[in-house]
């Protein structure tokens, strides 16, 4: 089986759980923050639905620079609803699903490098940079989203099993 078939379909599972757990946001929470040094709701979805642009970024090119040395930072694509947020999002996922049905082998291994100012952060295959950084980044930002949902009174989705929201 090819690498990209193999993780085509975790890409997915992980999509459909973060679509879903967007969903769920109220737009009267979208600036609401679990804490002053937190993110709110809307700053942390945003982060959450640019992340699969940056697996585009990955499978595109051969390394990023996130400070590059006399230019501008890249910034996300902003958002200020979860209706903007989930348009985003959808775009990202069908970009990527496109991308990665057409990654041979050999475009899943090539090495992908990291850079901060010029400094390599770090380096290693497509897909391990999928599944580690953007994959893993993903559902990490999605659980501290359930929290928020959770501090909010609404209902957490089920992601891997029931919540205690729906038995």
């Amino acid at each position: 089986m090819q690498l990209n078939q193999q993780i085509l379909p975790e890409f997915e599972q992980e999509m459909a759980h973060t679509r879903k757990s967007v969903e769920r946001i109220p737009q009267d929470k979208w600036a609401w923050k679990a804490h002053d040094k937190s993110w709110s709701i809307g700053e942390l979805t945003t982060h959450l639905v640019n992340i699969p642009n940056w697996a585009l970024i990955t499978m595109n090119t051969e390394s990023f620079d996130v400070a590059p040395p006399g230019a501008e930072p890249p910034s996300p694509t902003p958002t200020n609803s979860a209706q903007e947020a989930l348009t985003l999002l959808d775009k990202g996922v069908a970009d990527l699903t496109q991308a990665l049905a057409q990654a041979s082998d050999d475009d899943l291994m090539k090495p992908w490098t990291m850079l901060k100012g010029g400094e390599v952060l770090f380096a290693m295959p497509r897909l391990v940079v999928l599944r580690s950084f953007i994959f893993n980044h993903i559902i990490h930002h999605r659980a501290q989203l359930g929290v928020y949902l959770r501090l909010c009174g609404v209902a957490v989705p089920d992601i891997y099993g029931p919540t205690a929201d729906e038995t």
